[in-house]
């Protein structure tokens, strides 16, 4: 990943376009955010009059000039009024920041579940190719980590923000209502924090980007080794894993002490210019005070203004950070949902219905002068050009490599042609919706992903078939023994990928998937490869009712199970070379003949 656009300043211009297209999800819930920013404002006039009134608490103990209602009352009459006004302050903010802090949090929580739906929903649209190219661990990291970091932004973070950015408005206000001159050297103060702020901040951010990186890949290593365990144990990695994986989390160890760094210089800066403030107020104001130019009063409440200015200033730059962690959590998000959905539906779903309707005989599979290559420069399939007629059984053969598999992906639409077109019943599989396209080709690969849950919603996969239907699919396909022999029968809970059932056992759930789709044609790769003898021989009885009036499709490494079907298609670097049934090509004597010759030589 090309990190520079994001490490460069100019970065900085592009932050509320960032920050902009996010603004939807604020649309959402702006009945919340309108809720929580009205109450800003009686939460800053609430804090900034407070000093004020300890001011004139003070004029009244020294009986110097206060406000015009206080005159003439007595000092503990006055002071009873004033603490009035002190609770009246206190118990606004007591009551308006718990609810404005818990519309916030809820702002917060809401857009992070709408962003983290949004790219999810998204990142399951997106074509295999991406898949093949980006690793596991950095897509978990920006669904979770990142996302958590937006919704931070958008809650504590913008709308804390914009708090504190009121709250020194307030501050400001009433400082100058009292005295201009003490006001405007604490303004004048301010200008030095806030260039140090912004220097301290734009570090943190490019530190809290490569800390981010790093995470990623902490995270796919983590995924890496849990998914292939048995390898690491079965060849003794776990040193060597270990090994790497502490120079990954040593470099992002590192990486985050850059940013606790520069987040403390941020706050170390404040406290020691808020102790100058206090200082220079007591001696300024002190000097005014002998000078009898203000009261005591004044100087108490500018003490007290010197503390509070600066305490949302320091929340700010505490934001600030979070801002610029969530600023990179957008960029991050923002590059994954900006990433084209390279496969889309463009044309009518239906017409591949009425087509059907139209025909007698359907299951029409034609490739094109089809080329295909996972690399633009390489092509893995070259002007491939063939028809498969409805009803015919073709098997795929050929050495690994030769692209059998490429031909099923791109079939089934998980990857688009470079070159050429594939048609299904004359028509463009282009033209055809994805959801329609699988239903109409059904496909048991080699091996069955099984998701956690019990055994028939591992079947239905979220359609809406009920338990009978299951149960017929089960029994068509000669596998509800196997089911009915496990604890729950169909509500057995099934692990992650299925690990408390054998590899031959959740193979056999795949014939159920597809079966019970009855799709139109049916595609086979190396299907009954991991079944033991008296499996395979249940399923493919179960296998001849399935193919019976369907198209198929049989990729087949043993030769021997493929001389009934109806053409061999043999495939050498992606090209056709040969083609005719079984007895055809041992005449032709190619490499067909070959490779049958070899595997019987073999047995």
């Amino acid at each position: 990943m090309n990190q520079t656009p994001f490490l460069s300043n100019k970065k900085k211009d592009n932050d509320w376009r960032l920050f902009l297209k996010l603004i939807p999800y604020l649309q959402k819930n702006s009945k919340i955010l309108i809720i929580g920013l009205i109450l800003l404002f009686p939460l800053a006039i609430a804090g900034a009059v407070q000093p004020i009134i300890i001011g004139q608490a003070v004029s009244l103990l020294k009986e110097e000039p206060t406000w015009s209602f206080l005159q003439g009352k007595t000092i503990a009459q006055g002071i009873n009024v004033l603490v009035v006004f002190l609770l009246v302050t206190v118990s606004i903010k007591l009551m308006f920041s718990s609810a404005q802090g818990y519309l916030v949090q809820k702002l917060g929580q809401e857009i992070t579940a709408s962003v983290r739906e949004d790219l999810f929903t998204h990142l399951t649209s997106l074509a295999s190719r991406f898949f093949d190219r980006t690793p596991v661990g950095k897509l978990v990291t920006r669904v979770t980590n990142d996302v958590e970091a937006l919704g931070d932004v958008f809650a504590t973070g913008a709308i804390g923000v914009v708090s504190d950015i009121m709250s020194i408005a307030a501050l400001i206000f009433f400082m100058y209502l009292e005295d201009w001159r003490l006001a405007s050297i604490l303004i004048l103060m301010l200008l030095p924090v806030t260039g140090l702020i912004i220097y301290f901040q734009s570090q943190y951010r490019l530190a809290n980007y490569r800390a981010r990186e790093e995470l990623s890949k902490l995270n796919s290593m983590l995924q890496e080794n849990v998914t292939g365990i048995n390898i690491v144990q079965l060849f003794r990695r776990e040193k060597y894993n270990s090994e790497m994986h502490r120079s990954v989390n040593e470099r992002y160890r590192t990486a985050v002490d850059k940013t606790i760094f520069h987040d403390s210089a941020v706050s170390a800066t404040l406290e020691w210019i808020s102790l100058v403030a206090i200082a220079g107020m007591l001696w300024i104001g002190g000097v005014f005070v002998l000078q009898t130019t203000i009261t005591f009063g004044k100087l108490s409440a500018f003490i007290l203004f010197s503390q509070r200015l600066f305490n949302p200033l320091r929340q700010f730059a505490d934001k600030f950070t979070m801002f610029q962690s969530g600023l990179t959590a957008i960029e991050r998000i923002t590059e994954l949902m900006s990433e084209p959905i390279e496969i889309k539906d463009t044309g009518d779903s239906s017409s591949l219905q009425e087509k059907i309707a139209a025909k007698d005989h359907i299951g029409e599979i034609r490739f094109e002068n089809v080329w295909f290559g996972y690399k633009s420069d390489e092509y893995v399939l070259k002007n491939l050009d063939f028809t498969i007629k409805p009803g015919e059984k073709i098997a795929l053969v050929g050495p690994t490599g030769a692209g059998k598999s490429s031909i099923i992906r791109l079939l089934c639409r998980l990857y688009e042609p470079s070159k050429g077109r594939i048609l299904v019943d004359g028509i463009d599989i282009r033209d055809i919706s994805q959801a329609e396209l699988r239903r109409y080709i059904g496909v048991i690969l080699q091996e069955s992903f099984l998701f956690a849950g019990d055994v028939q919603r591992n079947i239905t996969l979220g359609d809406n078939y009920d338990l009978l239907e299951v149960k017929q699919s089960a029994r068509m396909t000669n596998i509800d023994g196997f089911i009915e022999d496990l604890p729950n029968g169909y509500h057995t809970e099934l692990r992650e990928r299925g690990t408390n059932l054998s590899g031959g056992q959740k193979q056999l759930l795949a014939f159920a998937r597809v079966a019970i789709r009855n799709p139109h044609v049916l595609v086979l790769d190396e299907a009954t490869a991991s079944l033991d003898v008296k499996t395979e021989a249940l399923i493919q009885e179960a296998l001849d009712h399935l193919l019976r009036d369907r198209t198929a499709i049989i990729i087949a490494h043993r030769l021997s199970t493929i001389r009934d079907v109806d053409r061999i298609f043999v495939l050498k670097r992606g090209e056709l070379i040969e083609s005719g049934n079984h007895d055809q090509l041992l005449e032709e004597d190619g490499l067909y003949a070959s490779l049958y010759n070899l595997q019987m030589l073999e047995a």
